[in-house]
């Protein structure tokens, strides 16, 4: 395990808009903010704010509750039966996508957060 990846283990570590037009919000933050992007897609869009990442998913609707908190694991699994075991929901279940691996999951509350691993 590299020390970048075990610095990072367990911390929040990206967040993720969802919107309902990806160019117009590259537009805004861009203008507002001057955040950088990277493209995945004509649906997903990455930002730096230069010190953080996040991304802006135009598959999903926004919401009530905001922006969707994303938590770094260098075990996935065993984190994901670490959430079964507090009492925490898992609302979709480990997935892979560009980039790594990720579930979602609501705490004993409803709010739901996801947590992702690159390996």
């Amino acid at each position: 395990m590299s020390q970048s990846r075990a610095e990072n283990d367990l911390r929040i570590d990206y967040i993720e808009l969802n919107v309902d037009d990806v160019p117009a919000a590259k537009r805004f933050y861009g203008d507002v903010f001057s955040w950088e992007f990277t493209d995945y897609g004509p649906t997903y869009c990455e930002f730096r704010d230069g010190r953080m990442t996040g991304g802006f998913n135009g598959e999903r609707k926004p919401q009530p509750g905001g922006p969707l908190v994303i938590v770094y694991a260098v075990d996935l699994e065993a984190v994901e039966a670490a959430v079964q075991g507090a009492g925490g929901r898992i609302v979709e279940p480990i997935y892979s996508f560009p980039g790594g691996r990720r579930f979602h999951f609501a705490d004993p509350s409803g709010n739901v957060l996801a947590v992702w691993s690159d390996s």
